[in-house]
């Protein structure tokens, strides 16, 4: 039989096997085979379960996934802003422009014009501020990375519960992000496609869904690259505090005139208040609104632990307040003339900080402002529309103080002292008579006023009538201009000739175009108070112009030398004089005699003129005395006529409240005028008889420089100080306050 191949099979395990497995002297264990259990059909359930756990690894596959490819785009943005941020300290002075900041004729601050600055870093600020602006803006300031997703979330939710959109009103947004935003995440002012720098800051300020994005990659590089403290000073330094204020240190100054290294908490909290809402909580617009502001920052500081209870107490019972220059607000229309009409390089458009020094006198303006609300309070009913402006200048033109409006403390409105071209009306008359005088007729010399008429050619035949519809007949020079005869100056304008009253108006100071019609001599033809105050000071000098001016000099900040000096004072003479001190006799008159009675200054010499348009739509008084000329107009803006006013009524009245308050204590000087035959040269000496000091011809120079003298030894011989010197300075070198020097100055100057 054949013996079968192969291995035949065994029945249970090799005993060698057994040997192999299991260690010596322990049996074997038993191998149990296990089967895998059969899937069972898993059912509706099942299958949902499945999907759901699908789905969910596909989300947390994509968020995963997301959220590394964001990690990374803000990663490498970051970097990107990292590398491109500068120093911190070329980071504090954000301006696009500099600023302006103007000193009295005293050297006192009185206004500000664009915005001040002023850098400092963290150690020249006082903790108690830096407190304030940390308590108010950021609490968590020092424990986030530059974003805090809790402030965000918060604002979100106070915004949505107020009704409005998730990203409209409160941001959420961190120091750091404010310090983004005024940063303008780096973009530099475009302007081929913003108007102006105003419209680019308010472009970076819009808080749009992707300007929130990417605030978060340039907050973490400026925390990367600055830390905390840079952050803070570029904060404190670039933000905008009101009042033309751009940083803390520059609003300490402008409102408390104190570095910001001295404030109080109380002061403190109202500048960290304005951050905010720096135009309606500005101590200057309202002190009470800004003291309840700080005192809701005075109640976070005490929270957070940054004042004691005693502080908190001490602070809201003594809060902040204005210095004595930010509360008067002294000087807002002198400081709006002097940028629109200084060289824009040098003022409204410079883009370095400079310092003008001007003529300007707080006192005088403040006694101006004054007198002219007192005579509205007691004189101009409820409700009234009337505007006035006035301008008082010393005689070589300087400026002294301006009203442009009844509100005086508003800064960039119209101003009618500079800005609004009126009908002169009578107060143009004296050029007439200055051009009769200069002509050779005399105070005394004899005019008709009876009915005329003047053919026009091409035109209707036009008779000039008298304010009271009545004729005087022949009257003199004198009292036609005190009476402000109408017909008696048109007969006097067309023998002195047309053209030569424009050319005197004109080169004393009224720029404006003046009418060739008869109706010239009327005050047809518009002029602003500056140029007919400015006009009325030649008048004044003698017979020498003046251009009105308010500037000194002009320096930059960090320089000594002026790159700008006076832009102003005595011109050319326009008349003799003789004619000047002629008409200066008759211009008293218009005070003692005439319409102007009640701009009188009791034993003071006064000169003036009223003026009213015929439709009653402009009012004047302008007038001088030896130290002062100041002009007062009046009447609606919208060309409204008058009710009832003249310019012998309330502008005289006007004029007489400035001109009282503004020489209160100061002495009784003579003006110098001339007789009315011309034969010599009249001091008036207050109330007392006029006396005549010299003789002779008063066209001789040396008799009217003698005059000079005589006036000024009389006047120290009454104790009074030395009156001005009615020629330019420039003629001579020797001090102005001597006699000698101010008579040989008026010989020099001629006629």
């Amino acid at each position: 039989m054949k013996r079968p191949t192969g291995t035949p099979p065994r029945k249970g395990k090799s005993p060698v096997a057994e040997r192999r497995a299991a260690p010596e002297g322990k049996p074997a264990a038993k191998k149990v085979r296990r089967h895998r259990p059969r899937r069972a059909n898993r059912g509706p359930v099942g299958w949902i379960v499945g999907f759901v756990s699908l789905i969910w690894r596909i989300v947390w596959g994509s968020i995963w996934r997301l959220a590394m490819t964001v990690a990374l785009i803000v990663g490498a943005a970051t970097a990107y802003f990292y590398i491109n941020l500068p120093e911190a300290q070329e980071l504090f002075d954000g301006r696009a422009r500099g600023s302006v900041t103007m000193l009295d004729r005293d050297g006192r601050v009185f206004a500000w014009r664009g915005e001040t600055y002023g850098a400092v870093d963290s150690t020249e600020i006082a903790p108690v501020l830096k407190h304030a602006v940390i308590a108010t803006e950021d609490r968590r300031f020092y424990g986030h990375l530059g974003v805090s997703p809790r402030g965000v979330a918060s604002a979100i939710k106070i915004n949505m519960a107020e009704g409005r959109g998730p990203l409209e009103g409160h941001g959420g947004s961190t120091i750091t992000q404010q310090v983004a935003k005024l940063l303008c995440l780096g973009e530099n002012f475009d302007p081929t496609q913003y108007k102006n720098e105003a419209e680019f800051e308010a472009a970076c300020r819009v808080g749009s869904l992707w300007r929130k994005i990417k605030e978060v990659p340039f907050a973490f590089a400026m925390e990367a690259k600055y830390g905390k403290d840079d952050i803070l000073n570029i904060y404190m330094n670039r933000s905008y505090l009101g009042g033309g204020a751009r940083g803390f240190e520059a609003a300490s100054q402008r409102y408390f005139n104190k570095p910001a290294s001295q404030v109080t908490p109380a002061e403190a909290a109202m500048l960290a208040g304005l951050l905010v809402a720096p135009s309606r909580y500005a101590p200057t617009a309202s002190i009470e609104r800004a003291q309840e502001r700080a005192n809701v920052v005075l109640g976070l500081m005490a929270e957070q632990g940054y004042i004691d209870d005693q502080q908190l107490a001490e602070a809201r019972a003594n809060p902040a307040t204005l210095s004595q220059a930010a509360d008067a607000r002294a000087g807002g229309y002198f400081a709006d003339w002097l940028m629109e009409s200084g060289p824009g390089f040098l003022t409204s458009e410079t883009t370095e900080d400079v310092t003008i020094r001007t003529t300007f006198d707080q006192r005088i303006q403040r006694a101006a402002e004054r007198a002219l609300q007192r005579v509205f309070d007691e004189k101009v009913k409820d409700g009234s529309k009337a505007e006035a402006a006035v301008v008082v200048m010393s005689a070589d033109g300087a400026v002294r103080a301006m009203i442009g409006g009844r509100d005086s403390t508003v800064n960039g409105a119209f101003n009618r002292a500079t800005q609004a071209k009126r009908q002169t009306g009578s107060s143009f008359k004296p050029f007439v008579y200055a051009a009769a005088l200069e002509a050779g007729y005399g105070p005394a010399d004899r005019v008709d006023d009876s009915p005329l008429t003047i053919r026009i050619p091409g035109g209707k035949n036009w008779s000039p009538q008298n304010y009271t519809r009545r004729f005087h007949g022949t009257v003199s020079m004198t009292t036609a201009l005190a009476q402000s005869l109408n017909v008696a100056t048109i007969r006097l304008q067309e023998l002195a000739g047309r053209d030569q009253v424009i050319r005197i108006a004109h080169d004393f100071g009224i720029v404006s175009n003046l009418t060739r019609s008869p109706s010239l001599g009327l005050g047809a033809s518009e002029a602003t108070l500056l140029e007919l105050t400015g006009a009325y000071a030649g008048i004044r000098n003698g017979g020498t112009s003046v251009a009105p001016y308010g500037v000194i000099d002009l320096t930059m900040r960090g320089d000594d030398r002026p790159m700008m000096g006076q832009t102003g004072g005595f011109g050319e003479r326009v008349i003799s004089q003789r004619a000047a001190g002629q008409l200066i006799y008759m211009m008293q008159k218009v005070i003692t005699e005439g319409t102007g009675g009640r701009a009188s200054l009791g034993s003071r010499p006064v000169a003036g003129k009223t003026g009213t348009t015929s439709s009653y739509r402009d009012a004047w008084f302008v007038g001088f005395t030896e130290q002062y000329v100041t002009g007062v107009w009046m009447g609606y803006d919208d060309n409204t006529p008058l009710s009832g006013v003249t310019g012998g009524g309330l502008p005289a009245e006007i004029w007489q409240a400035v001109m009282s308050e503004i020489h209160e204590g100061l002495p009784e000087l003579a003006l110098s005028t001339v007789s009315p035959d011309g034969s010599g040269i009249i001091m008036s000496q207050g109330d007392s008889t006029p006396k005549v000091v010299t003789s002779g011809s008063a066209d001789d120079p040396l008799a009217a420089a003698l005059a000079g003298v005589m006036n000024t030894i009389e006047a120290e011989r009454r104790g009074d100080p030395a009156p001005a010197a009615p020629t330019p300075a420039s003629n001579s070198g020797a001090s102005s306050d001597d006699a000698l020097s101010r008579a040989l100055n008026g010989i020099l100057g001629g006629n």
